[in-house]
């Protein structure tokens, strides 16, 4: 067996052990019918490589900043433990923001973007020392009057779109010629903007872009990165001087969603870059990196017990309590977002059997609420457990209160051959009458007077 196939077998391992304390300890079942799982050895190993590739391609000493997409998995346990993994924040939101700080992350290394951030989300990010990527010139406006009116400690820049094209997701490409992130680099002026609005701001010292997500090729990354380096570069010369010090690359490392093997690697990306821009990792400027999904998605499962089976048309349909409220992509955009499924029996143990074609569906009250669609696996019976593999990432952030459907608990575990699994408590599941508070229930004769 090969390292690859080794690491591979532990993961899959790993997971069914999880599964199966889960049920034993009775966190999913009749009473809890859907639940999340994280494995946290898996986060623990994809935060070790992603701070390795880097390393083996920087030169020494080079000022490394990882910072978790915490749109991601936005919970704070999570983010705890990245920070104990030695990895930051990037938030796009006072609730991120909150969570991150909640978690304990440090302004130092923190790095806060969005398109539509407030005056007062700004002005609390100066405050603290957070540093800001303005996504466009009004924004970059309302900065020049926060740092005319009180110093700060905040690293500052600009994100740029260097408009180099889609990926295979159109709705998750930030490149394109029209995004709606940054200072589109192509459009007639705006380099030339980007350029003076540096030399007429000493205090700009970083530059941002973020070309990859989901469906995005590497090579097209690469692209992404090496049009920042160069823009870096003019505008050092331009100034005479090193004013960009740091080039934040964004995230978007894309998942394989179709096996257990972690493809494409933080190493594969490393070493492109390191081929691509060599300049930029030289040791001349320090990196900011923005992974999110590639870190998280392969330690996730959704599980969810089998509450009715039936068929129709000649197809069995396993009925389950995980849909819509938790995949939202995957039921909206099957083709997009595919999810694999893995079958257990009413223990919590691998379903053995041929392979039969049916469809897995969610709880919620319209005919596409689908995990799968003709998916061959075990068949499903009543009582048996359905797991959306590969859900780490977003399918714990992203609930849809289709139904008033609650959100499900999140649990962490580890698993150690001959030991016993130890799950701890990440998010305990909504309660009913925390649905009931979250929709007005406080406000009942609310209208009655209008």
């Amino acid at each position: 067996m090969t390292e690859d196939q080794q690491l591979t077998y532990d993961a899959a391992t790993r997971r069914d052990q999880g599964v199966r304390a889960a049920v034993d300890q009775g966190l999913v079942g009749p009473g809890a019918p859907v639940a999340g799982l994280l494995d946290v050895a898996g986060i623990r190993a994809s935060a070790a490589s992603l701070r390795a590739a880097f390393e083996a391609v920087t030169a020494p000493g080079t000022p490394v900043l990882h910072a978790f997409a915490v749109k991601a998995t936005p919970l704070v346990p999570v983010l705890r433990l990245l920070r104990e993994e030695g990895i930051g924040a990037e938030v796009a939101s006072p609730g991120e923001l909150a969570l991150a700080r909640a978690a304990g992350l440090t302004p130092a290394r923190t790095v806060l973007d969005s398109p539509a951030k407030t005056p007062a989300e700004l002005r609390e990010a100066l405050t603290l020392g957070i540093a800001v990527n303005a996504d466009n010139p009004q924004e970059l406006a309302r900065i020049d009057a926060l740092v005319a009116s009180a110093p700060t400690a905040s690293p500052l820049g600009i994100r740029v779109n260097a408009q180099i094209g889609a990926g295979s997701i159109g709705a998750l490409s930030t490149a394109t010629a029209t995004s709606k992130f940054g200072v589109a680099l192509r459009d007639e002026g705006a380099r030339a903007w980007v350029v003076q609005a540096y030399l007429d701001r000493p205090w700009l010292t970083r530059l941002h872009t973020h070309t990859g997500s989901q469906g995005v090729p590497l090579d097209l990354m690469a692209q992404g990165v090496s049009a920042a380096y160069e823009l870096a570069e003019e505008i050092n010369r331009a100034a005479g001087r090193q004013q960009i010090d740091t080039v934040d690359i964004g995230g978007g490392l894309p998942v394989n969603f179709t096996s257990d093997e972690e493809t494409p690697t933080y190493a594969d990306y490393a070493r492109l870059l390191a081929a691509t821009v060599p300049g930029l990792l030289d040791g001349r400027y320090g990196l900011v990196t923005e992974f999110g999904r590639s870190l998280l998605a392969k330690h996730g499962t959704v599980l969810a017990l089998v509450e009715y089976t039936k068929t129709s048309g000649g197809r069995p349909i396993a009925v389950t309590h995980a849909g819509v409220q938790s995949a939202t992509r995957t039921v909206y955009a099957p083709e997009s977002w595919p999810l694999r499924i893995a079958a257990y029996d009413a223990k919590g143990r691998p379903k053995s059997g041929p392979p039969v074609a049916q469809d897995v569906a969610g709880p919620a009250c319209f005919a596409g609420d689908l995990l799968a669609e003709n998916r061959e696996l075990p068949l499903l019976e009543q009582g048996d457990y359905a797991a959306a593999l590969d859900t780490g990432a977003y399918y714990f952030a992203q609930h849809y209160t289709y139904n008033s459907l609650p959100r499900p608990g999140v649990y962490g575990f580890t698993a150690h051959p001959g030991e016993p699994v130890t799950l701890a408590t990440v998010r305990k599941p909504q309660t009913v009458e925390e649905i009931v508070a979250e929709s007005g229930g406080g406000e009942s004769d609310a209208l009655l007077g209008l």
